[in-house]
Formats: C-alpha cells, sequence, structure tokens
C-alpha cells in the first residue's frame, strides 16, 4: 500500500494526495482505506484521533482529498459542499481528440446500480439527476489530450459518464469505453485542486495535489 501522501495538516483537518486503486471511507471489506490511513497518521499525535470524512472520490481516482479532525469542521465543510461554495478542478487524460477545445456539459444521469456505472439518458425523469460540467483542452502528449473540468455539480461517476458520451473516455476507464491501457484499479482522472472561501478570515484557501509520477502525466505545461 503506498504511504499517506499529505498536503496540508492543521489541528482542524488534514488534506492528502489519494493514491488510486484506494477507496476514501473504511470498509468491513478493506483492509486498507485512505481513512484507515489518516487515522494511523493522527494517532501518532492523538490518543483518541477523531477523522471525518467530508467527500469522496472513486476508487480509480487520484487526488485532493480533505478530512475533518474535528465533529465541528466536518459540519463546516459539510455545509459548504452541500451549497456548492467548494470549487473543484480535475485534470482528465482523453485519448481522442476533443471536436471543441471547450465546452459545457449539461445531461441528465442515472445511476446504474446493477452495472454500478452512471448512464446519459435523453430525457429527465423522476429517476434521473441533473449533471453539469466544464472543461478545456490545456495540454497534449503521446498519450492524449489534458482536460481541465470542472464539475458544477456533485454526481456519482459524473466526470467519467459525460466524457464518455461525448466520445471522450478516459484513459483506463474500460468501463465507459476506454481501450487504452493504464494502471490496474486506475484512470487518468486526477483531483487536482479545491478552493473555497473561509468563512473566519474571508480568505480563499486552494490546496493543490501533485500529479502521478508516470509516463502518462508529462505534459511541458504541468
Amino acid at each position: 500500500m503506498p504511504n499517506l501522501d499529505v498536503i496540508e495538516e492543521t489541528n482542524d483537518y488534514i488534506v492528502v494526495n489519494k493514491s488510486a486503486g484506494l477507496i476514501t471511507e473504511k470498509s468491513p471489506y478493506e483492509k486498507h482505506t485512505v481513512e484507515n490511513q489518516v487515522f494511523d497518521h493522527v494517532l501518532k499525535t492523538k490518543r483518541k484521533p477523531y477523522v471525518g470524512v467530508i467527500h469522496r472520490l472513486d476508487r480509480v481516482t487520484s487526488g485532493v482529498l480533505i478530512f475533518a479532525k474535528k465533529k465541528s469542521i466536518l459540519v463546516t465543510f459539510n455545509t459548504l459542499f452541500s451549497s456548492r461554495k467548494v470549487r473543484k478542478t480535475y485534470l482528465a487524460i482523453v485519448k481522442n481528440k476533443p471536436e471543441k477545445n471547450k465546452g459545457n456539459l449539461v445531461n441528465f444521469l442515472v445511476k446504474n446500480n446493477k452495472e454500478k456505472r452512471a448512464d446519459i439518458v435523453s430525457s429527465k425523469s423522476k429517476d434521473t439527476l441533473d449533471c453539469m460540467l466544464s472543461y478545456k483542452v490545456i495540454d497534449q502528449n503521446e498519450h492524449g489530450y489534458l482536460l481541465e473540468v470542472r464539475p458544477k455539480t456533485g454526481r456519482f461517476h459524473q466526470i467519467r459518464a459525460q466524457l464518455a458520451h461525448i466520445g471522450l473516455p478516459i484513459i483506463g476507464d474500460d468501463k465507459y469505453g476506454s481501450g487504452e491501457c493504464y494502471f490496474p484499479l486506475a484512470v487518468c482522472l486526477h483531483a487536482w485542486k479545491i478552493s473555497y472561501k473561509d468563512s473566519n478570515t474571508n480568505k480563499i484557501n486552494t490546496f493543490e495535489a501533485p500529479l502521478p509520477n508516470n509516463k502518462y502525466w508529462k505534459f511541458n505545461s504541468m
């Protein structure tokens, strides 16, 4: 299991760079999770650590994750996330060249529990959820095109499903139609930055996760 990569830590929270392949939360079916890693880390300095899961990333996704070290901080962050006051920026690598260098995607999404995936459908119904994101091409290399993606909503597998719907499956994401190889239990999707305004100081806090250290993520602009 990879070591815990700490981006920033205070008395209130800890920000980590999640490795692809791990799930976020504790599970009776998984020995190694990011929450377990964070708990063990905090246990080194606190006898009775509190670790609150504020948000999650898919197993196959790497990048920024914030955990609360106090219940009050968990509540504060939950409010920020639920009121969409947190700005998330992802990076994705796709093999196919986008028709447009930038765009906004608005779709109807249905969670397919049987196949553990999200399906994009053509019309709204009681089972659909609105999903929105913007993307732009910011670089390319021999493996594909680097997209900066900003989701406006936080739906299950949203980025993976919406990009695949316009013919841009993320490299390594065979669940959504990619025929390109990557690494086991991983796709080329990285939660790059999270920003929010601190209500006490009015300062914009931004946390950034270094890119995965492999050949797919070698870009001149990064």
